[in-house]
């Protein structure tokens, strides 16, 4: 099962770029790319998983089980010809300062090649310190080379090339150029969506641009033969197990609406498959353009960026008045983050402010800075009106009532004004969440809050809100 990480010796050293590129020109080249993302991130593995031409799966020591992760990656990398896993932040970094959470820890648990890609920016003979202390810090990763990024020209390379040469025995994968033109633009926590520019065709330019670049820079031979280096007994141990296997997926019983467009993308592929293990059908909708809901006996909105498609969102009146009288009927329904900010009566952005659906009695406010960032441990209140995890699955052996659930926030967005008493499903342990105290928001038979939930078996979300979808249709 060839496989190779791709790491950095920090945040923002172009990694993600890196990964989109390589991708896309290994697929261009043929090759079944299934690709991963270390940690919880919804924007980097959008990228990947254009460029791939298939989902891409979150690898999150916080909130899956290793017996998870490496269940996720082995089921998934099973039919594709390289597996390419994305790290966060720096090779070393992570919570724990023992680094057992950090890229080097799952790149050793999932014996994976490591290359490191190296911002050179302002940098020559420095780098061969660099890379030997990064060979020298954890002689169990396995760092099989490095690209260097952002190089200045020719005599910058060779004079980086010259020091590795000199003082390492490392290799040189490639070499790419410093060019804005091959970088994704940011806002608020990270790149900008691929969601959001796919009507417009410039996620494709993009990748294209990326691949284009990698293939002329990268040796792609090098790093195939690296990536079938790879000590596959990290993962026969998961497969001889039998963890992998699954229950055929049942005829679905209930039908769910799901939003999913430019303003809400941010889904979990493996959290939407579960939907179907859970006997449901997802039926998308567009928030933007269709304008009336889908026949469903729920609804699910995900996070996204709501405030960057205000005027498209608030002019789908239609829509809007569908989704309040549905909510308001008692529709089983559950929202996360952006999908809170879009069901609150207004948002406001940049100056400007317009109406949404209006069935949480809250305004949001978009600022300037993070008002919840991170992971979160979150405690049940009681009051979920979802069926407890013990009385709709079986897939439940870690699921311990008492226990905190560990989910994560990412969001610039706050709510004012929401006057009177509520209901929430959550107490905040560690976090921001709806108001620093609460989350899960319930109003009628709506679910509503800040916090991104994963489904696993500690918390089997899907599952719980199917059966509360089921118990309420027809």
């Amino acid at each position: 099962m060839a496989h190779i990480y791709i790491a950095a010796a920090h945040k923002s050293s172009g990694k993600t770029t890196l990964s989109v590129g390589l991708t896309a020109a290994l697929v261009k080249r043929g090759q079944a790319v299934q690709t991963f993302k270390k940690g919880p991130d919804y924007i980097d593995p959008l990228w990947l998983a254009r460029a791939a031409q298939r989902p891409c799966y979150n690898l999150d020591f916080f909130t899956q089980t290793r017996d998870e992760i490496i269940d996720t990656f082995v089921s998934r990398l099973d039919g594709s010809h390289i597996g390419l896993i994305e790290g966060n932040k720096g090779l070393f970094d992570g919570v724990d300062v023992d680094g057992t959470d950090s890229n080097a820890a799952l790149a050793t648990m999932l014996a994976a090649p490591v290359v490191l890609v190296i911002d050179s920016s302002g940098m020559t003979r420095g780098i061969a310190p660099l890379i030997r202390g990064y060979l020298d810090f954890d002689p169990d990763v396995n760092i099989c080379g490095v690209i260097l990024n952002k190089v200045s020209g020719a005599r910058h390379e060779s004079k980086l090339r010259g020091a590795l040469e000199r003082y390492t025995d490392t290799e040189v994968l490639g070499a790419i150029g410093r060019d804005r033109a091959l970088e994704i633009p940011e806002r608020h926590l990270g790149l900008i969506p691929a969601n959001e520019t796919s009507g417009a065709g410039a996620a494709d330019t993009m990748i294209a641009r990326l691949a284009d670049a990698v293939a002329a820079g990268v040796d792609l031979d090098r790093i195939m033969e690296l990536s079938k280096t790879a000590d596959s007994s990290a993962t026969t141990k998961a497969t001889s197990g039998g963890s992998l296997k699954r229950p055929g997926k049942p005829k679905p019983d209930v039908r769910i609406a799901i939003a999913r467009d430019a303003a809400f993308g941010f889904y979990y592929p493996d959290d939407l498959e579960a939907f179907g293990q859970a006997g449901a059908e997802l039926v998308d909708f567009d928030t933007l353009t269709d304008t009336h809901l889908p026949e469903a006996d729920g609804i699910f909105i995900g996070g996204g960026f709501p405030e960057t498609q205000l005027e498209a969102l608030s002019a789908n009146k239609s829509l809007l008045q569908d989704i309040r009288e549905a909510l308001a009927a008692g529709k089983p329904a559950y929202a996360e983050c952006g999908g809170l900010m879009y069901l609150a009566r207004n948002i406001r952005w940049r100056g400007e402010c317009r109406d949404m659906v209006g069935a949480v009695p809250a305004d949001i406010r978009v600022g300037n800075r993070p008002q919840g960032r991170g992971y979160m441990i979150l405690e049940e209140t009681g009051n979920s009106p979802w069926p407890k995890p013990s009385d709709v699955t079986s897939r439940n052996s870690s699921y311990n009532e008492s226990a905190a659930l560990r989910v994560h926030e990412f969001h610039y967005a706050r709510l004012q004004n929401l006057g009177g008493d509520h209901v929430y499903t959550q107490n905040v342990l560690r976090g921001a969440g709806i108001d620093g105290v609460h989350d899960g928001l319930v109003i009628n038979n709506l679910v509503a809050g800040f916090a991104h939930h994963r489904n696993t078996s500690a918390n089997p979300w899907v599952e719980r809100f199917v059966a509360f979808v089921r118990e309420h249709s027809g």
